[in-house]
């Protein structure tokens, strides 16, 4: 990519390419990485120099409409836009991309390839969806303790009294009223969860909970599967509450658990550092860095594709018997933490996905491991 003439004051393509907030490639007539911005070292979760040893075959299949897109360029020598473009591989997963290729100056076959994330603008809409569900299921939570409880309650006392000078016969009506209060009291309990209490976050070494979860799961519900790992030793602590981070992983894990094969079942847990994962937040001008990523990934089935919409909703499950509540709370506990969960699935492989916040600048790093 040759600069401008000397003396001009105009800056140079690379420059200019740099400065883009969208990811932006060149790519020789052979479809090597000649240049990467650093939007695109994120799109690609690669470093320039790593793309640069790497041709985009290695990271999409030959099939891919990307690739008829370049080969368009090349053949018209002419710009070419695709939109809702799916990027699918076991190194890249983005969905909802459009991209726009246009033929380089003086490099014979290069193509100059902008591309834009519709995933995250999705994600996003996705998660104000959910965070707008868990705030009707707190509102429903307040109604539940406050008109439910109480008179339960009394139900219950009441079955006792009657049990002490009751026949055989009635005894078991009686212990059946006691035990189903007992069950509708655990469900509002659960309901609970949902209602806005306040939390102090701390810097939390997110690795010591996914160390104390996998001991937990691994001892329990996961005694029989693999639990691999995958972090990025270097990841700074996150800014959260550790006992609810605690329970998020737990939910996850235990879900992921439940929908793998009981032989052949294997779930990944995974950390990460991404630099650029900014959102705005609503009714502000305030922008949260989420640069710290935390995966569970599993071997399962997948989540059917009419239920992934509403995942993240109260009462949505796919389990039989199921109340529909643990990703609902997982949800709610995720935002309370200033974070974002998505969720990709398909047959063989889905994931969840957390961006949390790490600590503000000038705040004690001291991280919470107990």
């Amino acid at each position: 990519m040759p600069p401008t003439r000397p003396g001009s004051d105009m800056p140079d393509a690379v420059n200019i390419l740099s400065a883009l907030p969208m990811p932006a490639v060149v790519l020789d007539g052979e479809d090597n990485f000649r240049f990467a911005n650093p939007a695109a070292e994120l799109f690609f979760q690669h470093s320039q120099v790593t793309l640069a040893s790497l041709p985009l075959g290695e990271l999409l299949p030959p099939d891919n409409r990307l690739f008829a897109l370049l080969h368009q360029v090349r053949r018209t020598d002419s710009p070419v836009a695709d939109h809702d473009l799916t990027l699918e591989s076991p190194r890249l997963h983005r969905s909802g991309v459009s991209a726009y290729g246009a033929p380089m100056p003086d490099m014979p076959g290069g193509v100059v390839l902008m591309l834009q994330d519709g995933s995250t603008a999705a994600m996003l809409d996705r998660q104000l969806h959910f965070l707008g569900a868990a705030r009707g299921a707190t509102a429903m939570a307040a109604m539940l303790a406050h008109e439910v409880k109480n008179p339960l309650s009394g139900i219950r006392g009441a079955a006792q009294l009657l049990e002490q000078g009751a026949s055989q016969g009635d005894r078991d009506l009686c212990i059946l009223i006691q035990e189903e209060a007992d069950r509708i009291r655990t469900l509002v309990d659960r309901m609970e969860m949902f209602s806005d209490r306040p939390i102090t976050p701390r810097p939390v070494n997110i690795h010591s909970v996914l160390d104390h979860v996998r001991r937990v799961a691994q001892s329990g519900f996961a005694c029989h599967l693999r639990i691999a790992e995958e972090y990025d030793p270097s990841l700074p602590p996150v800014w959260g509450d550790r006992d609810q981070l605690i329970q998020i992983m737990l939910n996850l894990v235990k879900n992921a658990a439940e929908a793998v094969d009981a032989r052949e079942g294997e779930i990944q847990l995974g950390t990460a550092y991404h630099h650029g994962v900014r959102i705005a937040v609503p009714g502000s001008n305030e922008r949260v860095h989420l640069p710290l990523t935390v995966t569970v990934r599993d071997n399962g089935p997948g989540i059917p594709e009419p239920l992934r919409a509403t995942l993240f909703e109260p009462f949505v499950t796919t389990k039989r018997g199921g109340q529909g509540l643990g990703l609902a709370i997982v949800a709610k506990l995720v935002a309370n933490q200033g974070g974002l969960i998505e969720c990709d699935s398909r047959p063989g492989r889905t994931t969840f996905r957390l961006s949390l916040p790490a600590p503000p600048p000038g705040e004690d790093m001291t991280e919470t491991d107990e």
